[in-house]
């Protein structure tokens, strides 16, 4: 068996140079006009699963070159460097259709460090370690930081895996408990097969990255622990976001449209105090189901 550090770096590779739809590379390229010194940029979750940009937002990670590059507002800085990463909505108009995409902003460094097993919130260690790709890296230095990155992202996962499943349990197995552990550290855990469908969309790569992986050592996990801390920092997130998240007005707008089938036209007092006008529109989100 094989399992030298070159073959979960290819493994890695691989998805992240996927192919990606012309619809995902416009959008990035127009939020990375708004963000000077970006180096890389990460496209994950529905984009890359074939659902249609008409039906959902595409998801994009930023990573800044520094922590004075993720904002330009030192209380924001602040408080992606306390909780992160900072959360943005854009959307542009391309052939004459509305792309709509939520945005991470956060340091390179940062990113990196919170994929290390010494990282016990798995916020971005269990997003990382499902199949992402890289949309852009403007040098060799950061894109070989992003492929580090997420090889200590798949590595902590399946550690961490290891630790939620039974003896002599199945691969794929393995890696289903230990995302259903990680989704219930969030404040609305995803449904119950969603863990299941992720692992099945990409089994040949969770078989792989076991099989190149080994039998790591197998940390010491309470997730009951991780459960109320994981809580806890997505309450803190909620509260930074109606303070920090740009264009979050729109944003919930086009959320409770999705969900309930009803138009929500802006004013353009709501367009100018999106805070307010978030908190106003805040109970019909969560009414609708439509955050998480």
């Amino acid at each position: 068996m094989d399992k030298s550090p070159a073959n979960i770096t290819a493994l890695v590779v691989g998805t992240l140079d996927r192919s990606l739809s012309a619809d995902v590379r416009a959008i990035a390229g127009h939020v990375r006009k708004q963000h000077e010194r970006t180096a890389a940029i990460l496209a994950y979750g529905s984009c890359l699963r074939g659902v249609s940009p008409d039906e959902s937002l595409i998801d994009l990670y930023l990573l800044m070159e520094r922590d004075q590059d993720v904002s330009g507002n030192p209380l924001s800085r602040w408080a992606a460097r306390l909780v992160p990463p900072n959360v943005y909505y854009a959307e542009m108009t391309e052939a004459g259709r509305t792309l709509r995409c939520k945005y991470a902003v956060v340091s390179l460094e940062a990113f990196a460090g919170r994929m290390k097993p010494k990282t016990s919130n798995p916020y971005f260690w269990a997003r990382f370690s499902q199949p992402a790709a890289l949309v852009y890296a403007s040098k060799d230095r950061n894109r070989g930081g992003v492929v580090a990155a997420i090889v200590d992202a798949v590595t902590t996962m399946y550690r961490a895996a290891l630790a939620s499943a039974p003896a002599r349990s199945e691969t794929l197995d393995i890696w289903r408990l230990g995302f259903e552990e990680t989704y219930r550290t969030e404040l609305r855990p995803e449904a119950d097969h969603r863990a299941g469908d992720i692992v099945v969309a990409n089994k040949e790569f969770y078989a792989a990255a076991a099989r190149f992986i080994g039998k790591p050592a197998v940390p010491s996990v309470s997730w009951t622990q991780r459960r109320l801390a994981g809580k806890l920092l997505s309450v803190a997130r909620l509260l930074k976001a109606a303070f920090t998240f740009e264009g979050g007005a729109s944003y919930a707008a086009w959320k409770i449209e999705r969900h309930s089938g009803k138009k929500i036209v802006l004013s353009p007092w709501q367009k100018r105090h999106p805070i307010l006008a978030g908190f106003m529109l805040l109970p019909r989100l969560l009414w609708r189901g439509a955050i998480k």
